[in-house]
Order: structure tokens, then C-alpha cells, then sequence
């Protein structure tokens, strides 16, 4: 989180939650480890694992897998990889600095640091890139596709970003989505549109990843500057949804003939340096919007004309605010401004809610009407800061330079840790916590694989009878 963000989220409530990349699971972290929950219904939040480990800053569920990324307070610079339902420590990565965030999707596990990024292949952790020499990212932004585009910002001064494909190690698209330094970045699901915001928060940008063409811009607000605490999409790709530190969350819906239009505009050639895309045009994200994008609507003919009108009584940008900022679809109330809220929009039982999960340590469940938005309603809430199998559901009464890698730069240690180790390593005579690369790598995608092909207890002795660690140099 960046200094700024500190400042408007101030009453820490000691508790990081995040949502996996389905929004089926989150992880709750907290100084006495992480805990990870799944998510079935509105009345049911069901526990699935606990650590007892060491105050944790990052634990990342690969969707619905047995696989965990995790990063300690005493070892910010090294990133465990376990198998939680084996209680087993895959393999650990140390890097040159502190870990600021973990990006993982069926193929990728991406590694951000300050100044640096790192790609790894997620079957084996093999390192396949490192992007250096970035412009200071304190906050660690950066997000991570499920078709392994990865978007992070390339300037302290202004909102531009690059655009980079993990899957083949290659940058794709430079844009500039603000005028200010970003503060949040997120794919759609599907891969199609990434969304941005800068510091000031007042406007949320959409673009095609396609050819960087600006697609929706939404008002956020008028000229009170907030931070951002989430900004993320709908599995469907409709809506995007976006928290910050004031006490409204605020819910996009996203036009598909917009969509449409923007993939269907020639691509832009993409040079090294060169800044593509619907970015802003002047000097301020409260005044300017990119005037003129056709894919941003201006309200059919009758709004055009009068837009046309006005023009030539008003100047460009301010008619530009008027007629082409779409306004929130729905909103969601909070009881008290302050505390980051990471807010998703999911199906839970057949149904569209509004999740939010907030940093005092509580699930908020609200219900959303798709055809008719307007104000969300709290249905339920969920206590997740009690011990495992403790609980409580709480009743709502009424309603930069890119450098190629050929070796591998970071430390690297193979350890079971804890003490349980495989069975069929026992029977053999080996020492449950010394792995040969098949070993190992054998877990690790076994960890990949979801769901898991066998179910194994998490505390089954006679699975994985306890053992003597020994840490492998």
C-alpha cells in the first residue's frame, strides 16, 4: 500500500482479505498467519484451512486449488509456495528486496517488487522473465490476467502503464491512462478490458487490451479527490466495481456495443517508447476525459445534438464531463468511511451479490439487482477473525527496461516444511523433507491441479505420519 493510501486508510483493522481469481475462496491475513474460507452460499462461509504460523503479509489461493503463495513479516523478501492441504512447503524463493505483491493464474506466478518484477512458470517455478530497472512501484501494483497479460506503471510522474504478455515474454501495449500516478489496475475475466484509476479517484478508465482504445469512462466523483481501496470486474464482464475511502462503493455497468466498437478500431503499431490508446489530453483527470472517443456513449442523437449546442456557449472538456461520463449503475452505502474494503461481484446459490470483504475482519454480503441497480442492501455479514472452526454469522435485522534471464538471479531452497512429508518418500527410505526435483515438482502441480483429484484430510496421520524436518541447503 502506498504512503498515500496509508494516510486515507487509517484505521487499519489488522486483517488483509483477498478474494481468489474466481471469487469461490478468499484468505484472511493477519499477524498470527492466514486462513483461507470458501464461499458457497450467502448463509455459509466454511473454514478449509489454518495456519499457526508467523505475522503473514501475503497468502494468494490459486483459484480452487491446494496451492498458497505466501509471504511472512520476518521474510518479506522470500515467497513460500505450499500445498495447504498437505500442510507441506512446496519450495521458497528469495528475492533482492521485500515482496510487495503476488499475481498467479493457471500458467503464471508473478513476483512484484519496488523496483522490479519477476515471472515464473507456475508448474515448475521456473523462472522465465525479469522485468528491471521499473520506476519506483512502492504499493507493488500491477495485475495479472487469466490469459497471462500483465499490466504495471512505468512512471511516478503520470498514469501510464505498460502492458506485457507473460505467456510469451513480450510488451504489447504502452498507454496513458491519467494524467496522475495510478493507484489501482484490473483485468476483466475474460481478459478483454483492463481498468484503471489514478490518485485522484475521481475517474475510472476502461480500455481494450486488444489495441489500448479507451472503451467507458466513468465519474466517480466531481472534484473530491479519494483513494481507491478495489477496483475489480464482474466474472461476467458487465460490471466493474470500484471502493475507495470514502463510505460509497460504486458500481459500473459496462456497454458491450462499446466493447464492440473499441476491438473493431485498427490497431495501433506499437513502438518501443511510444504511448498508444485512449489516454487523457490534458492537464487534469477533473477536466479532461479524452474528448471525442467514439466508444464512450454520448446518449443517442438527441444528447449529441444538444451536446453540439452547448459547445459553442461552454468549453470542450466541460461539456466532454456532462454528456460522455457514465454514472454509477448502483451503489452500496457503508456504515463507516475510513477502512479498505476489497468488493467483488459474484454468483452465489444462482444469485448476483456484492461482496465485501474489509479490513476490520468482517465478510459483508449485499444483494444487487442487475435490472433495476440503484442502492444495494446488506443481507448478511460474516466474522472471519475468530480461530479455525470458530464462526460466527451475524444476522442483518430487516433488509522501464525489459532484461531477458537465462539463470535463475533469486535464492532458491527446496524444504517440507512443516514435519509431514509424502508417504510413498517414507516407504522408500527417504527423509520426508529431502525432495529430488521430481519430487517436488510432482507437488507442485499436484498443488496446480483444481479441484484436487483425491481428497486428502488435512490432518491425516496415516496419510502423512509425522516426521523429522531437515532443512535442505
Amino acid at each position: 500500500m502506498s504512503d498515500i493510501s496509508q494516510k486515507c486508510f487509517g484505521k487499519n483493522g489488522g486483517f488483509s482479505i483477498s478474494f481468489n481469481q474466481d471469487y469461490t475462496s478468499l484468505s484472511v491475513v493477519s499477524r498470527t498467519g492466514y486462513r483461507l474460507f470458501s464461499l458457497a452460499s450467502v448463509d455459509r462461509v466454511d473454514e478449509i484451512f489454518c495456519s499457526h504460523d508467523e505475522d503473514t503479509k501475503i497468502a494468494e489461493r490459486l483459484f480452487s486449488s491446494s496451492l498458497v503463495a505466501v509471504v511472512t513479516a520476518s521474510e518479506p523478501n522470500k515467497l513460500k509456495v505450499c500445498h495447504f492441504k498437505k500442510g507441506a512447503e512446496i519450495c521458497n524463493y528469495g528475492y533482492p528486496s521485500e515482496i510487495l505483491s503476488v499475481k498467479l493464474n493457471r500458467s503464471r506466478l508473478v513476483v512484484c517488487l519496488v523496483d522490479s518484477i519477476y515471472i515464473h512458470n507456475i508448474r515448475d517455478m521456473r523462472l522465465l522473465h525479469s522485468i528491471k530497472n521499473m520506476a519506483p512501484n512502492p504499493s507493488g501494483l500491477c495485475t495479472l490476467s487469466l490469459l497471462s497479460h500483465l499490466a504495471y506503471p512505468v512512471s511516478t510522474e503520470c498514469g501510464e502503464l505498460q502492458i506485457f504478455d507473460a505467456a510469451n515474454q513480450l510488451r504489447r501495449l504502452k498507454l496513458k491512462a491519467h494524467d496522475s500516478p495510478l493507484s489501482a489496475l484490473s483485468f476483466s475475466y475474460n481478459g478483454v478490458l483492463l481498468a484503471t484509476a489514478s490518485e485522484k479517484g475521481t475517474v475510472i478508465r476502461l480500455f481494450c487490451v486488444k489495441n489500448g482504445q479507451k472503451v467507458h469512462e466513468f465519474r466517480r466523483g466531481v472534484k473530491r479527490h479519494v483513494s481507491i481501496g478495489s477496483l475489480n470486474f464482474s466474472t461476467c464482464a458487465s460490471f466493474v466495481v470500484a471502493s475507495s475511502n470514502t463510505e460509497t462503493v460504486h458500481i459500473f455497468r459496462i456497454d458491450p456495443k462499446a466493447i464492440e466498437q473499441a476491438e473493431r478500431r485498427q490497431s495501433i503499431a506499437v513502438e518501443a517508447g511510444t504511448v498508444v490508446g485512449g489516454g487523457t489530453s490534458s492537464s487534469d483527470d477533473d477536466e479532461a476525459h479524452g474528448a471525442g472517443d467514439p466508444a464512450v456513449s454520448s446518449g443517442g442523437w438527441g444528447m449529441g445534438f444538444l451536446a453540439k449546442a452547448v459547445t459553442s456557449y461552454l468549453p470542450t472538456n466541460v461539456v466532454t464531463d456532462v454528456f460522455t461520463q457514465d454514472r454509477a449503475y448502483a451503489t452500496i452505502q457503508l456504515a463507516e468511511a475510513g477502512l479498505r474494503y476489497e468488493c467483488v461481484m459474484a454468483k452465489l446459490e444462482k444469485e448476483t451479490r456484492m461482496l465485501l470483504a474489509c479490513e476490520d475482519g468482517f465478510l459483508y454480503i449485499y444483494s444487487f439487482e442487475d435490472a433495476k441497480g440503484g442502492e444495494c442492501k446488506l443481507i448478511r455479514a460474516h466474522d472471519l477473525r475468530t480461530p479455525l472452526h470458530g464462526i460466527t454469522e451475524v444476522d442483518i435485522v430487516g433488509n522501464e527496461n525489459d532484461e531477458n534471464t537465462n539463470s535463475l538471479n533469486v535464492n532458491m531452497t527446496k524444504s517440507m516444511l512443516p514435519a509431514p512429508g509424502t508417504y510413498a518418500g517414507v516407504l522408500k527410505g527417504r527423509p520426508a523433507d529431502r525432495m529430488s526435483d521430481s519430487d517436488w515438482c510432482h507437488d507442485l502441480r499436484e498443488a496446480v491441479e483444481y479441484p484436487v483429484k483425491v481428497t486428502v484430510p488435512i490432518y491425516d496421520e496415516m496419510q502423512f505420519p509425522p516426521v523429522t524436518p531437515i532443512t535442505v541447503e
